[in-house]
């Protein structure tokens, strides 16, 4: 049995070595622990470990690991479909969303937000019928009919690669996401600058750094031989 410890040390030099590659140094990339479904603590000694950010993806979660953690040093990311009769449970109690996926989501936020929300657009590069997000022909314009919403700050987008597909099709996504978003920033919108880019799980983190991404969400890869289910 690995311990967090050890694990630990296995990422830190896998980034290492896939930061290199991409001549990148570790001050300009994030690492959100994806503690969906793993103890209070576990989540405390990935905490004790140096690492600030956690993802959560039910209000629940999010919820309980908060009141049991208490500490305000600790950045809160909600990384699953939010749904929308969730969001006044969920939205004044995060840092990031990595999943603004649709308008009726962006209207509720506007709603319940006390103050603007980073968030992430959701993209669905793949085209996958199991994944929500918009298309990449969908993104632009979604992201101009934001203007009037002043508790939405889009900070980047968000994608996930297909599982089990090769490395070629996984770059491939990661790379198409990385145009777009420059695409993004090129309109210059105050609401959106869209500097960001988050990709990249527990199985493909390596290229997702190696092709820019700059928020890598990785939560198996910490608690192997845990039961975890994947990021």
């Amino acid at each position: 049995m690995n311990t967090i410890e050890q694990n630990v040390h296995s990422i830190e030099d896998q980034l290492g070595k896939s930061l290199r590659e991409a001549q990148r140094d570790r001050v300009g990339l994030r690492v959100v622990v994806v503690t969906k479904y793993v103890s209070i603590e576990q989540a405390k000694e990935v905490v004790s470990l140096g690492y600030k950010d956690l993802g959560e993806n039910r209000p629940e979660g999010l919820i309980a690991k908060q009141e049991a953690l208490q500490d305000d040093s600790i950045v809160w990311h909600y990384i699953g479909s939010l749904q929308t009769r969730k969001v006044k449970k969920v939205i004044n109690r995060i840092d990031y969303l990595h999943s603004l996926d649709r308008m009726s989501l962006a209207e509720e936020i506007e709603k319940r937000a006390e103050k603007p929300v980073s968030c992430f657009v959701q993209v669905n590069v793949a085209g996958e019928d199991s994944k929500s997000g918009f298309s990449p022909d969908e993104v632009m314009d979604f992201i101009r009919s934001l203007a009037q919403f002043e508790k939405i700050t889009v900070i980047g987008l968000m994608t996930m690669a297909p599982k089990n597909a090769d490395t070629q099709t996984i770059r491939k996504t990661f790379s198409e996401l990385k145009q777009l978003r420059d695409e993004v920033q090129l309109l210059g919108l105050s609401y959106a600058p869209c500097t960001e880019l988050s990709m990249g799980m527990s199985q493909d983190y390596p290229i997702a750094i190696e092709e820019g991404s700059n928020f890598v969400r990785i939560g198996s890869a910490f608690f192997k031989n845990t039961t975890v289910d994947e990021d």
